[in-house]
Parts: structure tokens; sequence; C-alpha cells
């Protein structure tokens, strides 16, 4: 009968090492987060619930555009405090309009969710694809490029958003494609992808430039690895941790920024709703009706603060140095 060494020796052999892969290392560090996967949790209640709106409106009878005149004052604000809130009205209604604001805000954040969902991996595509053609190739294309990207970093995007919209919007509905809402909602998604790449762009090439310059590359192409094989398996692969920081924190900045346009009258228009909107009608309230003033702000601000502290975990969770319980 054989004896274990331990009982030989008299002491605990070492355990064996299990290997785990870089992914599964980041799923335990993003795991251990109690932030990450609090705000994970949120992020995709929100995207669900914005998603299947329509059906929300089915069963809860969630009708954005429905009018409740009899809940309203003749001054025309909500009867009861605090914005008319009540069981069948959580967050009360629109004064003036009497529109359920639990609805408006939830279909309003589909249009922003959308915008801001497109144009960030819009512009993650775009400039992923730039940053890599500029750094593997250099020279006369990196050349070329850069000075594009000079071009447009040079331009005040704000400004010329602004100035834009009037006949850019006029010219995407004389084609007969698209009108009304969906023109302001298309200007700006492409306006903000033409000026968004370029930013991810400067980055990716960056990183393209070091890392084409590391051994594994050379060996590649001493072993007569094709461009493309040591583009889409040597080099792209080791741009996914900065591309999926990037992504989740720009999808907050693009939620903001249709906020701030559809506030400023750029974007959807009655009578669809964003929470741009929502805030700029709230404005000529804010006196005499603060609580219509302060739930679409606070949600704006609590969504945004929630993709914000999620990408900060993704970013921990898929940062090397980082401890692994």
């Amino acid at each position: 009968m054989g004896v274990a060494l331990s009982e030989i020796t008299g002491q605990e052999l070492p355990t064996a090492v299990v290997g785990r892969s870089p992914r599964e290392l980041a799923w335990r560090r993003f795991r251990g987060n109690k932030t990450g996967i609090f705000t994970l949790v949120i992020a995709a209640f929100l995207i669900l619930s914005t998603t299947f709106a329509p059906l929300l409106k089915s069963a809860f009878g969630l009708d954005p555009r429905a009018r409740y005149n009899d809940l309203m004052n003749k001054q025309g604000f909500p009867t009861g405090g605090f914005n008319g809130i009540s069981w069948a009205h959580p967050l009360g209604l629109e004064p003036g309009i009497g529109h359920d604001l639990l609805s408006r805000l939830l279909f309003g954040a589909r249009t922003s969710f959308f915008v801001a969902l497109v144009v960030t991996v819009a512009t993650v595509g775009i400039g992923l694809i730039m940053g890599i053609i500029m750094g593997y190739f250099r020279g006369a294309v990196d050349s070329t490029l850069g000075r594009f990207i000079d071009f447009l970093l040079a331009f005040p995007a704000f400004f010329m958003i602004v100035a834009l919209s009037l006949p850019m919007v006029q010219r995407l509905e004389a084609t007969g494609l698209v009108e009304g809402n969906s023109a302001r909602m298309t200007y700006l998604v492409i306006i903000l992808i033409f000026f968004g790449w370029p930013y991810l762009a400067r980055i990716m090439r960056s990183q393209v430039l070091s890392i084409r310059e590391r051994d594994y590359i050379m060996a590649a192409r001493a072993l007569g690895a094709s461009q493309r094989r040591i583009i889409f398996k040597e080099i792209l692969p080791n741009l996914w941790t900065v591309v999926i920081v990037y992504l989740s924190l720009s999808l907050p900045g693009y939620l903001t920024a249709e906020a701030v346009f559809s506030f400023l009258g750029l974007g959807v228009q009655p009578p669809d709703a964003t929470w741009g909107l929502l805030i700029s009608d709230s404005i000529k309230y804010v006196i005499s009706n603060p609580t219509y003033f302060f739930i679409p702000s606070l949600a704006l601000i609590l969504v945004v603060l929630t993709f914000n502290l999620l990408g900060d975990a993704v970013r921990d969770a898929l940062d090397p140095r980082s401890e692994v319980s």
C-alpha cells in the first residue's frame, strides 16, 4: 500500500496552481467590486426597461401622450402636493399638459439611449479602425490622417453643431427619407459621430505604435505572417481593454450631450420627449413647482453617475495590476 509523500515528510504539499485566463481574472476582479455589481444591475434594469417600454406601456398603461386633465387644477398644476405624486402616477404629472411624468421619462430615455448607443458604437468603431491604420502603416497614411484629425479637433464642435442644425435638418427632410424628429435625431447622430471619433483614433494610434514594436510582432513578421494576421490576431486582441473602457465611459457622455442639445431645442421636439426637453420645459416651473424640475434633473444625474461608476469598475477590473481575491 502506497504512502503519501506528505506523511513521510510531515509537511503539507502546496496545492496545484490553477491557471486562469485574463478574462476570468477580470471577471473575478469585477465580481469583487460591490459598486460595479450594483451599478451593473441598475444599468441592466435601465436598458431593459427602456428597450421594452412599449410592452410596459401595454401592461401598465404607461401612455406618454395621455392627458390627465381631471387631476389638474385651474392654474394648470397637478392637484395635491409634490407634483401630484400618487400610486397611479409615482412621479406625478407634467404641469400645464397633464402627461404622466414616469411614462415621459421612460419613453424619453428610449430616444436618449438610442442616440447615445448609436453614437458610442460608431465613434468607437471608426476611431479603432483609423487608429490601427495610422499606427500600423505610419508614413504618409499616418501623416495624412493625422492632419485631418487635427483639422477636425480645431473646429469648435459645439458651435458647429448649433450653427448647422437648421440647414442640415432641412436637407435631411428634403431627401424624403426622414422628417420631423427623425431628421433631428439623424442629424445629431451624424454630427456627434463626425466630431467624436478622432479622440479614440489618437489613443488607438499611440497604442498600436507601441504594440507593433514588441517582440512577438517582430517574431510574427519573421515567420512570414501576413499583415492581415498581424493586425487581427496580434494587435487587435491587445486593444480590447482600452476599447471597452472607452466605450463604457463614452456612453454617459453622449447621454449628457443628447440631453444638452435637446435642452437647446436642437433635438427631439414635442409631442415626443427626451430628458433634455423635459428639463427645458421644467425651468419655467422651477419656482412654482420645483418637484417637476428636480425629478428629470436627478434622473439624468443618477443615470450618468451609474454609467460612470460602472465604467470605473470595468476599468479597474481590466487592469492587470489590480488584486484578485
